[in-house]
């Protein structure tokens, strides 16, 4: 399986623009492009992409087999809310199959996830991922948000971009309402009945921005 090369990076519409055309908000599909959101028929859930997590440069596999034909494919990523990378184009098989390996850009940062996203050659998204999480040199993750109810036997937290995360790990302390940055390990599966998981090594209340944020 060749390493999609980028030709240019060509910036692609913006995930929550691509997204309003859908009719769709950056909170339901990608608050959990994982396991909570129906995506409409228009755009589908890639189905598998390895690793979850890694730093940039790390060489990712996607692979689905649930998208229509289509003229031509074309891999991007991005952030909510930022613009979005053309990676390349990958083959199609005869069935349908879409199967390419693509890198994280050496820009991406450890605060942001990043989704990969299907499009076809009039730049319709068709197909999109489940979040990438980037590390930095140590493996860690960092994220800012606010520590919610929803969590049960571990607690919960939903960052800036609308993710849901449970948290084990140093959590002592945090309390539901309060707004606080997550520095830790991703697990795409625990013990906790909310699934994916940040591993807390440090927690902090970060000093208010000019903007009040």
């Amino acid at each position: 399986m060749a390493l999609v090369q980028s030709r240019r990076f060509a910036r692609i519409p913006s995930l929550v623009g691509v997204l309003a055309c859908l009719g769709l908000t950056a909170g339901p599909v990608l608050a959990q492009a994982h396991r909570t959101a129906v995506a409409p028929d228009s755009i589908r859930r890639i189905q598998h992409l390895e690793p979850r997590s890694g730093p940039p440069g790390t060489v990712v596999s996607i692979h689905t087999q649930n998208l229509a034909l289509q003229a031509r494919v074309v891999l991007g990523v991005g952030a909510i809310g930022t613009g979005f990378e053309e990676l390349g184009e990958a083959e199609q098989e005869e069935m349908g199959d879409v199967t390419a390996s693509v890198r994280v850009p050496a820009s991406a940062t450890w605060d942001r996830p990043l989704v990969f996203i299907i499009f076809n050659g009039n730049f319709s998204p068709t197909g999109l991922s489940d979040p990438f999480h980037v590390t930095d040199g140590d493996g860690l993750i960092q994220r800012f948000g606010t520590i919610t109810d929803g969590g049960e036997e571990c607690p919960a937290f939903r960052d800036k971009d609308g993710y849901l995360y449970t948290l084990t790990g140093d959590v002592e302390g945090l309390r539901p309402d309060v707004e606080v940055a997550i520095e830790g390990r991703f697990f795409a599966t625990s013990s906790c009945s909310l699934g994916e998981t940040i591993a807390v090594e440090r927690w902090y209340v970060p000093e208010p921005t000019a903007d009040g944020g």
